[in-house]
């Protein structure tokens, strides 16, 4: 898992919730259908019809049920690295993309979370992707936060361990930075950052915003 810096991009990033609010438009569509089925075979359109049915409106659903319902939905695909999967190094897919191909790594457990859960309702100030390093793998890894109030001790959504769990009690993992559409902030601790830039500095991101539509489907290199 790579990071690229870059110096800030005078061009906009399209709002996260305007992103997210393609999902569903996407997913209902039958050119996506169409698209997907091309691109990652006639059992895409299983997966796409399962996640559709994730984005159905349910009401009276707490901001902890949704949680677990994207939790376990995302958590149930299977892992591959990039360089397998993609044929590249470091590359972050979006959601249709992760879906599509049945599995990806971290980046794209934690991206598909953090849509989903605004596509679901969930206010985006509370939601966060995290860079930390996973210290029994020693590895960077990815996670989606998710902050019941502003100075509360975020809930950790992770492919790596299935339970969400509070960050006070995720040891294993040390916080680097967090960023959302718009801002990064490096961690002081596992509830605390400060802003350090605009989120145009990551250009994986930027780049994985960019490809969000059912146009710029990616096909993996293998299938899973």
């Amino acid at each position: 898992m790579k990071l690229l810096l870059v110096p800030t991009c005078t061009l906009a990033l399209l709002c996260a919730s305007v992103q997210a609010s393609r999902l569903s438009e996407h997913i209902a569509s039958p050119e996506l259908k169409a698209k997907m089925q091309e691109v990652y075979g006639a059992r895409a359109i299983q997966r796409a019809e399962a996640f559709s049915r994730l984005l159905a409106p349910r009401a009276g659903t707490t901001d902890q049920q949704k949680l677990e319902l994207v939790n376990n939905y995302f958590n149930n695909l299977t892992y591959s690295e990039d360089p397998r999967l993609w044929g590249d190094e470091d590359y972050w897919a979006n959601p249709l993309e992760f879906i599509g191909a049945r599995g990806g790594d971290c980046e794209d457990y934690s991206i598909s979370k953090y849509y989903t859960l605004m596509e679901l309702g969930v206010d985006e100030k509370k939601l966060r992707l995290a860079y930390v390093k996973a210290i029994r793998y020693n590895q960077f890894h990815m996670v989606t936060l998710y902050f019941p109030t502003t100075k509360s001790d975020p809930l950790v959504l992770d492919n790596i361990n299935g339970r969400i769990l509070p960050g006070s009690k995720r040891n294993d993992l040390q916080p680097v930075y967090s960023f959302d559409a718009k801002s990064i902030w490096v961690m002081k601790s596992r509830r605390e950052g400060t802003l350090a830039g605009s989120a145009d500095r990551l250009t994986q991101w930027k780049s994985m915003q960019s490809r969000f539509s059912s146009e710029h489907l990616r096909a993996p290199r293998r299938q899973l």
